[in-house]
């Protein structure tokens, strides 16, 4: 008999029907010389504490504490009746690996699924006395064709030794300092609560609390920049000057002079090409960070998203950090996109490239890691087969399929230089550009948006033509703080340890010394929300009193330096490729670990002084009255009960901020046009204005 472990039962009943299976017993399937069982994901953990003699762990003189060696345990269930089915459901397994000639881990493809096979095998092989040996199943996706594929293609167990020593290895990185590090925070604290820190979770909410303070302690500053208004041959056209004066009576000076001199002078028109090449496939991180941007998903939704049209045999593997394809999956796309064909949304573009050569940006064998990138399956929709939800996703991944073999954009880009009179050190420009092939972009048929100096047409210009000025306008802009994180922003730095980077070779670059790995960084933002850290709102991750506390405490220590925590997950990678050995890093992070838990212990924690959160009441002046004027979470309005002036703080979907908070209450309106959306969920920019029956219009 043949025993096949999957991670969860929805997977073991897909294989159990590939190699025959078809007898539901208590805890497998069995058939055909097969018995299909299953864990529920992580069944078997590190012990605590206890388990190794460290009494009074929460007293720091016991601390670090430094198992000589690990000890596994069943994961306690937070309920009774959980912790008893996991509990019958590891007899189950150890009953099978003993009756078994051999074994197929088919457990995810992945380093948290090998560590869940590996830490159930071992446990149970030392409590129950078997050693039956085990080959490994490395599929992407549960399409009947994969499976067989994969079962055909089996690889002995030793071939992933090196991926099992990384995944222990982080796993006993996490507990030491988790273990260490929380209680050396908790023992000093104030209220003597439990302050949880750890390798990946404390530079994340570093990050939140960082960018929190930095946009809270912004103070936006006035500048001054020229527009023209010009027009020829019936085509109206603006020119902007870059210069951004400071001051406003410089400002007034130098476009007093721009209106005496009436005109513009043209000095130099150029023309010329610009491309834009197609994108990478996905990998769970960019579409999770897609799927937030678009449409407000959280990182952790994304991914139960994907999981769930994976188990439904319509999309590879989720789990992936790959953007890349190897040539044998290249030429399935010809049969992918005929696919595409036959799904309304998809259907003119994909027969469009029917007979074409299919572009290869992102196909590249060597930056394929255990996974290639998310595709579609070979399995069409079946109608009523995906949520909403699921079929955003699906889209998403279809879309960037088809976008990624499209021809680049291309456009020709016209830049027209101006000055007025005498004036050449303020010179104008003029831009605008025409679309000669939209290429990937007619994919998704999304409106891209053109920058605010770009104007969609412009007339035919030469050198030394002279052009009235119809408008000279001088605008007041202000600068903006750094935008509050959203899970979007939030994993592009996670990417990248801390790194903002625009462009996207070098965050490909940055990918291996990222914070934690795509599969587990969704998990380290819901774990500061459970914690009550953070919190999310809409789309923005806010600290909480508690989690600003924290930051303060530790913000200069070792254990929120990201680029440190980003050579630690680099060095598991490398652990699992095999190119250094797993005791360096053991070594490493116990030093790490002494030094994190001495400087913990040098601190103190009070929360009680620190400044709260972005959703406490901001006290403004009430226009009418004079009196305190509250704006808290839903609702901005006169502490005096016989004023009663009041205003909703949403607005077409959009939460006031502090800034246009105060730019109501004195000006009238929001100073700058701000982003609005519709009930049917198309948006538009405009001045907010406030009515004196507290309503809203726009300008």
């Amino acid at each position: 008999m043949i025993a096949i472990i999957a991670e969860k039962p929805s997977v073991a009943r897909e294989i159990a029907s590939v190699v025959g299976a078809d007898k539901k017993n208590d805890g497998y399937i069995e058939g055909n010389g097969y018995c299909v069982t299953w864990a529920f994901g992580h069944l078997i953990t590190l012990a605590e504490p206890k388990a190794y003699g460290f009494e009074g762990s929460w007293d720091s003189i016991k601390l670090p504490m430094m198992p000589d060696k690990f000890i596994t345990t069943p994961i306690p269930g937070q309920k009774k009746d959980t912790e008893a089915l996991h509990k019958k459901q590891l007899k189950t397994i150890s009953m099978l690996f003993k009756k078994a000639q051999r074994i197929i881990v088919a457990t995810d493809a992945g380093r948290e699924g090998e560590l869940i096979f590996r830490y159930i095998y071992e446990y149970l092989a030392e409590k129950d006395k078997f050693s039956t040996p085990f080959d490994r199943l490395w599929i992407s996706s549960l399409t009947d064709k994969a499976i067989r594929e994969g079962l055909a293609n089996l690889k002995p167990g030793s071939d992933y030794d090196n991926l099992c020593a990384a995944a222990k290895a982080r796993s006993e990185a996490d507990w030491l300092i988790g273990i260490n590090g929380t209680r050396a925070t908790t023992v000093n604290a104030a209220d003597r609560s439990v302050w949880s820190v750890g390798r990946v979770q404390t530079p994340t909410l570093c990050m939140i609390c960082g960018r929190f303070l930095e946009n809270k302690n912004f103070k936006s500053t006035p500048y001054y920049m020229m527009r023209c208004g010009l027009q020829k041959d019936s085509i109206k056209f603006n020119a902007f000057n870059s210069t951004k004066f400071e001051k406003k009576e410089l400002a007034d000076e130098v476009i007093s002079q721009i209106r005496d001199a009436a005109a513009l002078t043209v000095t130099s028109v150029t023309r010329k090409p610009a491309y834009s090449n197609p994108p990478l496939l996905y990998d769970l991180t960019t579409i999770q960070k897609d799927a937030n941007s678009k449409f407000g998903l959280s990182a952790d939704t994304t991914l139960k998203l994907c999981q769930s049209l994976y188990e439904k045999k319509l999309t590879t593997y989720p789990r992936t950090g790959s953007r890349y394809i190897p040539d044998d999956i290249y030429e399935t796309l010809p049969g992918l996109i005929a696919n595409a064909g036959h799904y309304p949304r998809f259907s003119e573009y994909a027969r469009s490239l029917k007979g074409k050569t299919l572009g290869r940006i992102s196909v590249n064998a060597a930056k394929v890691t255990d996974h290639h990138a998310l595709l579609p399956t070979e399995n069409r929709p079946k109608e009523g087969q995906m949520t909403d939800l699921e079929k955003k996703i699906y889209e998403l991944i279809v879309g960037r399929m088809l976008e990624t073999v499209s021809p680049r954009e291309e456009k020709d880009v016209t830049v027209i230089t101006l000055v007025a009179g005498n004036i050449t050190q303020y010179p104008f420009i003029a831009k605008g550009s025409v679309i000669r092939q939209a290429g990937w972009r007619a994919v998704m048929k999304e409106v891209v948006k053109t920058d605010e100096d770009e104007n969609s047409q412009l007339p035919q210009c030469q050198v030394g033509e002279i052009l009235p000025i119809e408008e000279t306008v001088l605008l007041e802009k202000h600068t903006k703080a750094p935008p509050i994180l959203t899970d979007n922003t939030l994993l592009a730095l996670m990417e990248t340890a801390g790194k903002e980077l625009d462009d996207e070779e070098q965050r490909e670059a940055m990918k291996d010394i990222g914070l934690g790995t795509p599969a587990t960084r969704a998990e380290t933002i819901e774990k500061l929300i459970h914690i009550k850290y953070i919190v999310r709102e809409k789309k923005q991750l806010l600290p909480t009193q508690k989690g600003l506390a924290l930051y303060q405490m530790v913000k200069d220590k070792e254990i929120a330096n990201i680029e440190m925590t980003g050579k630690w997950e680099n060095a598991l990678n490398k652990v699992g490729e095999g190119k250094i050995p797993v005791s360096v890093f053991n070594k490493e992070i116990r030093n790490y670990t002494v030094k994190c838990t001495e400087e913990l212990m040098n601190g103190k924690l009070d929360k009680s002084d620190m400044p709260k959160r972005a959703d406490a009441a901001l006290e403004f002046i009430c226009p009418k009255c004079g009196d305190r004027f509250l704006a808290t979470d839903k609702i901005c309005k006169c502490n005096n009960r016989d004023c009663g002036f009041f205003f909703w703080r949403i607005v077409c979907q959009r939460r006031l901020t502090e800034k246009d908070i105060k730019d109501i209450l004195q000006l009238g309106h929001t100073r700058e046009r701000v982003k609005l959306k519709k009930k049917d969920g198309k948006t538009f920019e405009a001045r907010l204005k406030l009515e004196p029956d507290g309503k809203f219009t726009f300008k």
